[in-house]
């Protein structure tokens, strides 16, 4: 019997390129090569390699085109054209044809990207008429919903390494369906589902194999990357996460002996970058301390790099762990802030502290870590102040800035009863820019999205020393980007529009509200560098609020977060 594990191409404003390794595929074929050895498994990556090609805008993401109007080729721009990242469906459809496959297994891991996976399926059963099986985290939050679709014989909910085999050992004949753990199934046109049961023990599921790709497939900064996990699930409760969906409810950790055999394998296999990928890599710090020692001791000479770009849980971080991250070889710390509004990590089960995350950004700068600072913008129990505090806070220390737009996904605790639909789906990525309530509106997170590119444009100058804002924008810059960078943000304070820059002509961002920007300059007042240096903002923010106060008198158009911040 022969099995094509899929990991189907996306479509998207934008592609995360380095990051798209198929590690939960690699885990499967490792199971069904350990338990089923007389099963054939080939994994193919058909989002990666591919390319892009332009494709029309979806009908649920057609307002979308308003804010995304034009090419802006300036520092500040977001995205304009939607793209089909990955191989196109006519080569998949024929390179599975060549293949012959006896069964197909698809992954759907994302909401957003849920109809790509079910193309593939109709691809599938059009040309070859096999069995397809479709898992991931898409199809645990919605199993009936994507077992719905006709194309689609078998889903697997949660963990899939033993659903997977027994669901061979079914299709080879050696056990009746209903004994198919995790699994949905149709009969006679109607859907059913197993219940849910254990997954092998984490410690003992065999190292994800990889013999399918190369290390020059997957690089960061130029050098061969690859994947790994320490745990599953997660010892958190955030109200935002859908985690438990796929994982379960209970956290299970790997033995640092196993983490390290699998480090060492993959050094051996030519990969000199590792990315953890799982958010809670230091949460047993005493554990994860010993990990640090030993690659130490392993790598005196920093042969491998280390990142957990996931994002790192600054709860469980001290001076001293990160001590032993930097002299293992890790480079940069990705921080999950969310906000640093209490209420707001109180209402979504956040159990971290401002205070917490102050020490973890002071001991990281003084180790020279590069660090990145992650916000979800338009939570729907938070204010646009709340927001604008978030932004603001950072802004003022040495970090840069990362901001993601919330997006509903099905059985995510913040959203469950809300019976989301297709639509819904489809909207599902941050590029869709949240979702209005009462407090905001889509063009406040679009325009708190486009602040942090600008907050970053000036955090990553290379300055010796304090500075200020007009003595910056005044100086000649040698490269272009950075010429073109602040001729715009001195447009911006003149005027109270902020310009797009395409090939041929300046072109005004209607949906950009500077007023909120402004809330935010006020908030800040400075900004830190990487490096850092203050940047004063005073004066920007005082030209920029004479503009708006003559625009607003001339046309009326002042926002109401404008007067709140200039009457202040």
């Amino acid at each position: 019997m022969r099995l094509v594990l899929i990991q189907p191409p996306v479509r998207d404003f934008y592609n995360t390129d380095v990051r798209l390794q198929p590690l939960g595929l690699a885990y499967l074929k490792a199971a069904l090569t350990r338990y089923l050895p007389e099963v054939q498994v080939i994994i193919r990556d058909f989002h990666h390699g591919g390319g892009r090609q332009t494709v029309p805008l979806p009908d649920e993401l057609a307002d979308l085109a308003e804010f995304y109007p034009v090419p802006d080729r300036s520092p500040f721009s977001v995205f304009h054209q939607f793209y089909h990242f990955g191989r196109s469906f006519e080569a998949i459809e024929d390179d599975l044809a060549a293949l012959q496959p006896d069964v197909v297994g698809i992954s759907a891991l994302f909401t957003a990207y849920h109809r790509e996976a079910l193309e593939v399926a109709r691809r599938v059963k059009r040309r070859l008429g096999v069995p397809v099986v479709l898992g991931g985290s898409h199809v645990s939050a919605a199993p009936e919903s994507v077992l719905s679709d006709p194309n689609v014989d078998f889903v697997i909910r949660g963990e899939g390494e033993r659903p997977v085999v027994e669901l061979l050992r079914h299709l080879l004949g050696r056990q009746p369906v209903e004994a198919v753990s995790n699994l949905g199934y149709k009969v006679a046109g109607c859907r059913r589902f197993n219940p849910l049961a254990d997954n092998y023990a984490v410690d003992k599921l065999p190292h994800p194999d990889l013999s399918d790709f190369s290390p020059e497939d997957y690089r960061l900064a130029g050098k061969p990357m690859t994947f790994l996990i320490t745990s599953r699930s997660c010892p958190h409760k955030c109200s935002f996460c859908s985690v438990h969906t796929t994982f379960g409810q209970r956290y299970r950790r790997r033995s640092v002996g196993d983490v390290l055999s699998e480090i060492e394998l993959r050094y051996a296999q030519g990969y000199r970058v590792i990315d953890f990928e799982d958010d809670n890599l230091t949460y047993y710090g005493d554990e994860f301390k010993t990990l640090c020692r030993a690659l130490t001791e392993r790598f005196p000479r920093r042969e491998l790099e280390f990142v957990a770009m996931n994002g790192i849980s600054y709860l469980s971080l001290d001076q001293e762990t990160l001590e032993l991250m930097r002299r293992a070889g890790f480079t940069q710390l990705n921080l999950a802030l969310v906000s640093s509004d209490k209420t707001v990590r109180w209402t979504t089960k956040r159990p971290h502290t401002i205070e917490a995350y102050l020490r973890v950004v002071d001991h990281a700068a003084r180790l020279g870590f590069k660090v990145v600072s992650y916000q979800i913008l338009g939570l729907p129990n938070e204010s646009l102040d709340s927001m604008v505090q978030t932004l603001a806070f950072n802004a003022r220390l040495p970090v840069l800035l990362g901001a993601s737009p919330f997006y509903r996904t099905p059985d995510m605790p913040i959203a469950r009863g809300l019976h989301l639909t297709e639509r819904d789906y489809v909207r599902a990525r941050l590029t869709a820019m949240g979702v209005d309530t009462d407090g905001f509106d889509r063009e406040d997170i679009y325009t708190l999205f486009v602040t942090t590119r600008i907050l970053n444009f000036l955090k990553g100058l290379d300055l010796d020393g304090a500075a200020e804002f007009t003595e910056l924008a005044a100086r000649s810059w040698p490269d272009s980007r950075t010429q073109t960078g602040f001729e715009q943000l001195a447009r911006l304070a003149e005027t109270g529009i902020l310009l797009a820059r395409t090939k041929t002509r300046w072109v005004e961002n209607r949906k950009f509200r500077a007023g909120v920007f402004l809330g935010v300059l006020a908030e800040a007042e400075q900004i830190m560098s990487l490096r850092g240096a203050p940047i004063d903002l005073r004066r920007l923010r005082a030209a920029l609020a004479r503009s708006i106060t003559n625009r607003g008198n001339a046309d009326g158009s002042l926002t109401t977060f404008g007067k709140l911040s200039l009457s202040g």
